[in-house]
């Protein structure tokens, strides 16, 4: 028979007790609202949002993260399975050649474990190749990845790293008027996204609410962590609101709600 003992499960047999770590809690079927579209095919992959290969920056600079083809993020302390796990930032390297042998822990290799959107460069003036990876709990790549990013830092200045990082979370649609499907991107600044079900203190998911100027209304609650998404509504005007929303408590949110207005094409 089976004895839960402080979270571990206990198989006994006979008077004999093996341990053995606890199954990672199961992830609900996703489920897509009709004005949702599905992940284009081949889109798995971790990115910059905010710099582009070639660009010239000063440090320090916020840095921030993208994930798509439905992966979502998940913190290291309660492992998941399925299409889950956290950023990790190279400098200077190339993607590892063995993809089961866990990413090393140095200046080079930046771990993301808590579920991080983003982090602060203090690099010294000179060129950098940047590159994003995601990988699990144990550290092991997963085959999502960022192309490489090239960039200069051209000075080092006085700036408080620590005032970059304000709380807040950001909606980003790439223009005002769009043609279905598009991506919908979302970003948290100095706040950790995670799967809900994982319930882990300190953590948050997005949620997102598209109403039409004709009064329809459709939630989306992204509850694996994930940080975008791809709508098709029918042709109209449309407000996006985006909130970031407690994991121990969805009813109470993290972080102010932001807006954007949307005109979908026929």
């Amino acid at each position: 028979m089976y004895r839960n003992v402080s979270g571990i499960i206990c198989l006994v047999v006979g008077s004999a007790c093996a341990l053995a770590q606890a199954p990672a809690p199961a992830v609900p079927a996703r489920v897509l609202h009709p004005w949702q579209a599905p992940t284009p095919a081949g889109t798995a992959e971790a990115y910059f949002t905010n710099l582009k290969s070639g660009e010239s920056i000063e440090t320090p600079f916020l840095l921030k993260f993208g994930l798509s083809g439905g992966w979502g993020l998940a913190p290291i302390t309660k492992p998941l399975g399925g299409k889950s796990g956290h950023h990790h930032l190279l400098v200077n390297r190339d993607l590892p050649l063995d993809f089961k042998a866990a990413l090393p822990f140095n200046e080079q290799y930046i771990h993301f474990g808590k579920g991080q959107m983003e982090t602060v460069l203090t690099l010294a003036p000179g060129t950098y190749t940047l590159r994003m990876l995601l990988a699990d709990d144990k550290h092991l790549p997963h085959f999502v990845y960022s192309k490489p990013l090239k960039v200069t830092v051209t000075k080092k200045n006085s700036t408080d790293p620590k005032t970059l990082v304000k709380k807040g979370i950001s909606l980003m649609v790439s223009e005002p008027e769009q043609k279905p499907p598009f991506r919908v991107q979302f970003h948290a600044s100095g706040l950790n996204v995670a799967h809900a079900v994982q319930q882990e203190k300190d953590t948050g998911h997005f949620k997102l609410t598209v109403a039409s100027k004709a009064g329809a209304v459709a939630e989306m609650d992204f509850v694996e962590g994930q940080t975008e998404t791809w709508l098709a509504p029918p042709a109209g005007d449309y407000t996006l609101k985006l909130e970031f929303v407690d994991n121990l408590n969805p009813k109470q949110a993290l972080v102010g709600a932001v807006t954007t207005a949307v005109r979908v094409l026929p």
